[in-house]
């Protein structure tokens, strides 16, 4: 590596360094920042980071099936799909999770889903709704 690429890495870095969060980066406020929310809210702090870091690597894992299937010649075989089947399941899991860590009813999340986007959408998909959307469509 030139000394000029490794400059450019140490400058990044550093850059990195001073736009994060002091939760991010040091323990302590970390804990502070854990404490905090378990005593001013409802949600239960370790559930969310388990259903959090769980849907990214579940969520992951099953893109990693399709990408392979659709971009390398992974053939779409009932192997394939029982391992997506599993990886969905898993994807599930970590979905309740999420809800009982932030004490919402499933039912009510996918309710409130289907509402958001029969509002957004009504009766059939149209892409300029999809990206001109109204104040306040999340």
């Amino acid at each position: 590596m030139t000394e000029e690429v490794k400059k450019f890495f140490e400058t990044y870095t550093d850059f990195v360094t001073k736009v994060t969060s002091n939760p991010s980066l040091d323990l302590e406020a970390l804990s502070e920042s854990f404490n905090k929310i378990e005593k001013e809210s409802s949600i239960k702090t370790p559930r969310l980071l388990t259903a959090a870091l769980g849907l990214g690597s579940e969520a992951g894992e099953f893109v990693e099936i399709v990408k392979k299937i659709f971009l390398q010649g992974k053939p779409p075989s009932e192997d394939n799909i029982f391992h997506m089947k599993r990886e969905l399941g898993d994807i599930m899991w970590y979905w309740i999770t999420a809800c009982a860590a932030l004490g919402l009813d499933p039912y009510e999340v996918i309710n409130e889903n289907q509402e958001k986007l029969a509002a957004r959408y009504g009766e059939k998909f149209e892409i300029q709704r999809s990206e001109i959307r109204k104040d306040g469509d999340l």
